[in-house]
């Protein structure tokens, strides 16, 4: 019998250069629970899905040709104010693009990542 996993990311490892200012910003962006093992890896949880981050000189970002991880959220623009708030930098403003809209981030730790959220409808298509 297959697994549910079968065909499936399984898990990712995301490099950082600081665990203590990453695990701090995803637990109070989403609220991740984290699992240290040793002082250079701690894994997380967000109910769905599973992955780590490890200590690392550089960083993830699309210009160097990275994998982006984009995350969703119905609220671009408020999801937008709290990276802000929780010291993340926008690297690309909210745009639009077939089927929805998005911005790109670099969060305290020097990762570039993404929140996406479908096209709002103008108030005469509603």
């Amino acid at each position: 019998m297959a697994h549910d996993r079968d065909n499936t990311v399984d898990y990712v490892e995301i490099p950082t250069r600081d665990i203590r200012a990453s695990k701090a910003f995803f637990t109070e962006f989403f609220g991740w629970q984290f699992e240290d093992y040793g002082a250079d890896y701690t894994s997380f949880n967000d109910g769905h899905f599973n992955g780590g981050f490890f200590t690392a000189e550089t960083t993830a970002s699309v210009a160097t040709g990275s994998v982006l991880v984009v995350f969703y959220l119905e609220d671009l623009e408020a999801a937008l104010a709290k990276v802000e708030r929780l010291g993340g930098s926008i690297t690309k403003p909210i745009f639009s693009f077939p089927g929805g809209r998005r911005f790109h981030f670099v969060s305290p730790s020097g990762n570039e990542f993404a929140i996406w959220s479908e096209a709002q409808l103008s108030a005469e298509a509603q």
